[in-house]
């Protein structure tokens, strides 16, 4: 059992560090990052620390941990933990202080938390597929932010697990937007789409460096809207998220994608996507 956490800046025993009036406990007031570890090495970090800035920025939190510093105790945090392969959680609340809505006075010390935990990679979901189901899209309209408020995802993620499906793909009206904890890519006729990166969508790290892998590989890739209908009629979908990578989505609703397995462009790029992690190793 991993017992070692990051808390602000010292690593220490991660029982009793919850304090009941920390923001991030009652009002979902902080950010986020889940930085993949390979192998024992977190992968893409500079990615998140640069998302986490935005992010934080974004709610007007200033950090408490220049980046420099905070990925040094993080990847000090895997080693004291023995981790190798998993993922790193992250979150920053506006701090402790008594329940009021508005910002708590300027001396209120934001507050850092990190932990480790095993998780492997799931290998045989990359190259065998899985389903999905539809939901509304009930979130708010700050996607962009990858805030503590989680609780529409929570319940659409549940509402797959309730279908015996790994993942709920989300729209507003007809247009297709992310999933529950994860982005979404179709392929037709050898391109690909998926939602812009604007305020409806988190723009995750995984995806943006699929659509690097596109350039490089000379795939066409369009962050452009597309429907529901759309989505059904594509040659592949896939879904892609830290740690997960990589999945084909064979059936959303119980609808066939293509032609039921996963596609020629998905396999390229799962293929690519490996070969990042795999460098740690040679």
């Amino acid at each position: 059992m991993v017992s070692s956490i990051l808390y602000n800046d010292q690593i220490i025993e991660r029982d009793n560090v919850v304090e009941i009036e920390d923001r991030g406990y009652q009002f979902g007031d902080g950010v986020y990052e889940v930085i993949g570890v390979y192998d024992g090495e977190p992968l893409l970090m500079d990615e998140h620390m640069k998302r986490l800035k935005r992010s934080a920025r974004e709610i007007q939190l200033t950090l408490p941990v220049e980046v420099n510093q905070l990925r040094k105790k993080l990847e000090e945090l895997v080693q004291v933990n023995g981790l190798e392969e998993g993922i790193i959680y992250l979150q920053v609340s506006r701090g402790v202080a008594p329940r009021w809505h508005e910002f708590p006075s300027t001396d209120t010390q934001a507050v850092t938390v990190a932990y480790t935990r095993e998780e492997e990679r799931d290998n045989e979901l990359e190259d065998q597929g899985a389903t999905a189901v539809l939901t509304k899209d009930i979130r708010w309209l700050r996607c962009d932010i990858k805030t503590l408020n989680l609780l529409p995802n929570v319940l659409a993620k549940q509402k797959a697990v309730e279908n015996n499906a790994i993942e709920a793909i989300l729209h507003r009206g007809d247009t297709v937007t992310e999933a529950s904890a994860s982005n979404v890519f179709i392929v037709k006729n050898g391109e690909l789409y998926t939602h812009p990166a604007d305020n409806y969508i988190l723009n995750g790290i995984t995806r943006q460096k699929i659509l690097q892998l596109c350039d490089e590989l000379e795939l066409k890739a369009h962050e452009e809207t597309f429907t529901v209908d759309e989505l059904f009629d594509a040659d592949e979908v896939f879904i892609s998220a830290t740690k997960m990578d990589i999945a084909p989505i064979l059936q959303v609703d119980g609808k066939t994608i293509g032609n039921g397995t996963p596609g020629n462009v998905t396999k390229q790029l799962v293929k690519e996507f490996r070969k990042l992690y795999e460098k740690k190793k040679a």
